[in-house]
């Protein structure tokens, strides 16, 4: 949520400004260097159907205004991506199968029986007078429409960031500056408020930015800036063991099983933005001292 430019998917400190969409899409290779792909692939004999498809990355084919919000898929055929001011559809290979414009500020995205739910806020972000106008919106996982939209205004900070796990939509969003406890609200399936549950995480730079459950964890993406380190958060399901590591996941986490997950990368200009998704083994990671614990 908010604006961001270079510094992810190892960009960080190469000006990019006013690129070509020519120029953008060349650099989508170089904004991969931070993830070794090499030791990311599962084994072959390890993949699921949607894994083979997507082992080796997949890219967005196209250039888009908005920068990279989230990222997820119907666990079958189809991917859907969040570039703030459009919701993109596309196949498995990143070829475009639908897409529509939606109002700043669409953030992350979650697809459950096949209606893709997204986080929106129509106010301010990160504002201590919690001036934010929160909602999730709802839309056809097969042709986009715009099914129905609920109010969230219990998330006060803007809504940035929604998945789905163990029966029940959790939201998540942005956070002021000396706040150092950032929120996560919980909703039943016709987004019925629950609880707020405060998370112990200290300061993340403009809260949470993407979440998702990977069938026993809980996993949230943080942005960076040069004085705040992107932070990647891990709980358990009833968020009550908290782990952060030194990890980008702020533009899209999605799991595909209890060990792979796709995260994103994405090369981002003042005018367009063209992203990736590539598979970790996150949790691999963190059980071979990989990924260690900040």
């Amino acid at each position: 949520m908010g604006s961001i430019s270079d510094r992810h998917g190892g960009l960080r400190g190469t000006a990019i400004d006013h690129p070509s969409r020519r120029a953008v899409l060349a650099l989508v290779p170089a904004a991969v260097v931070s993830l070794p792909l090499g030791d990311m692939i599962p084994k072959p004999g390890s993949l699921t159907p949607l894994q083979s498809v997507v082992a080796s990355g997949v890219a967005l084919s196209g250039a888009y205004p908005g920068h990279l919000q989230g990222v997820c898929t119907n666990g079958r055929d189809a991917i859907y991506w969040s570039m703030t001011t459009n919701i993109v559809k596309t196949d498995l290979s990143g070829n475009i199968i639908g897409q529509i414009t939606v109002a700043s500020h669409h953030g992350d995205l979650c697809c459950v029986d096949d209606k893709v739910y997204v986080a929106v806020n129509l106010g301010l972000f990160n504002d201590p007078e919690m001036r934010s106008d929160s909602w999730i919106y709802v839309y056809s996982s097969e042709d986009l429409s715009l099914l129905t939209r609920h109010r969230v205004a219990e998330v006060v900070y803007g809504a940035g960031g929604i998945a789905f796990g163990d029966g029940r939509f959790i939201v998540v969003g942005g956070l002021p500056e000396g706040a150092g406890e950032n929120a996560i609200y919980e909703y039943d399936g016709d987004f019925r408020a629950s609880r707020r549950i405060g998370l112990a995480t200290g300061q993340t730079y403009k809260g949470i930015q993407t979440a998702t459950f990977d069938g026993d964890h809980w996993w949230f993406g943080c942005y960076g800036r040069p004085d705040f380190m992107e932070v990647l958060i891990r709980t358990d399901r009833r968020f009550g063991s908290i782990e952060k590591f030194a990890f980008d996941a702020s533009t899209g986490i999605v799991p595909l099983d209890r060990e792979t997950v796709l995260v994103a990368r994405a090369a981002c200009g003042k005018d367009s933005c063209v992203a990736r998704l590539l598979p970790a083994t996150l949790n691999a990671w963190i059980r071979t001292g990989r990924l260690r614990p900040l």
